[in-house]
């Protein structure tokens, strides 16, 4: 396996600072006008550069809250939904990964795949970033 020349720039830290943990109780308290309503955390996690396609992937990870249900039938949508949601602003995160690159290559193009179930308590909406 190639060295992951990307995997030293996005610490947990890192993503926390693109996507802070704050970022999915303004996104409930947006939705519903309370944030306590929202059954899950939103979170960014990198998952690698593909060599072949020339790709960062990350996953925005949905972490059921306690007392709360992560069901599938509330997750499949939201790739949609947090492509365009001001919040969410996941076009300002892709433009502040842009500038962490500082020149080793630029992004050009993003997109959303759909929403994986990982166990009853994790979903995952893969994040993938071309680079030229």
């Amino acid at each position: 396996m190639a060295h992951d020349m990307f995997a030293e720039l996005f610490t947990s830290d890192m993503l926390r600072k693109l996507l802070p943990p704050e970022r999915s109780d303004q996104f409930f308290e947006a939705l519903y006008g309370d944030a306590s309503e929202g059954a899950y955390d939103i979170s960014l996690a990198y998952a690698g550069h593909d060599l072949a396609t020339n790709r960062l992937r990350f996953e925005l990870q949905l972490r059921e809250r306690p007392g709360r249900c992560l069901a599938c039938n509330l997750t499949y949508g939201l790739p949609d939904v947090f492509s365009r949601h001001p919040l969410i602003n996941l076009s300002g995160v892709v433009d502040a990964i842009n500038s962490l690159l500082a020149g080793r290559a630029r992004c050009s193009s993003w997109r959303l795949g759909n929403t994986k179930s990982l166990s009853k308590n994790l979903h995952a909406i893969p994040l993938e970033i071309s680079l030229s």
